[in-house]
């Protein structure tokens, strides 16, 4: 429209825009309870190396894990700017590190590119599409992909572990 305004029936959604190894990513922001600064993380024996261990928010405890492992990237160091995001996958409240928080965006769904054919794999499953926002190209997230089922029930439990001292 001429006027800038996005057209009816135009559909838009928010992203919580991160960045993780260099890479620019977003995740939809109905997934994301909070985002809260580095803290200690417990580690908890026997656990996949992605995950990092858990912490206490307000008296839940989280599971968190390093995306960075989970992608199999080179994890860089630990900043101030570093921080954890709180997100919902699938029924579980998980802790995600990232190295940096940059923005919410709203995005037109029309600007929202399929992975390229190139990739496939299990890769391919965790990403939902890029969102391409001039020239920048933004890495999408499908949270819903990124753990199999076992490894779903495996994090849920880590909570329940600590929680009574397992």
């Amino acid at each position: 429209m001429a006027n800038g305004m996005v057209e009816q029936g135009a559909r838009e959604g928010q992203l919580v825009v991160f960045q993780l190894a260099g890479q620019t990513y977003g995740i939809d922001i109905a997934s994301v309870f909070e985002i809260i600064k580095m803290e200690a993380i417990t580690r908890v024996p026997r656990t996949p190396d992605f995950i990092e261990g858990v912490i206490n928010l307000r008296g839940k405890i989280i599971p968190v894990i390093d995306l960075c492992r989970r992608f199999n990237l080179d994890r860089p160091e630990i900043t101030n700017s570093s921080r954890i995001i709180i997100v919902d996958v699938g029924g579980n409240t998980i802790g995600m590190i990232v190295d940096g928080v940059s923005e919410v965006l709203r995005i037109n769904e029309d600007s929202i590119e399929p992975p390229p054919p190139m990739i496939h794999g299990i890769e391919a499953a965790y990403l939902r599409g890029i969102a391409i926002l001039g020239n920048r190209l933004i890495i999408l997230l499908n949270l819903e992909k990124i753990f199999e089922d076992s490894e779903r029930i495996e994090l849920q439990s880590y909570g329940a572990e600590v929680a009574i001292g397992g």
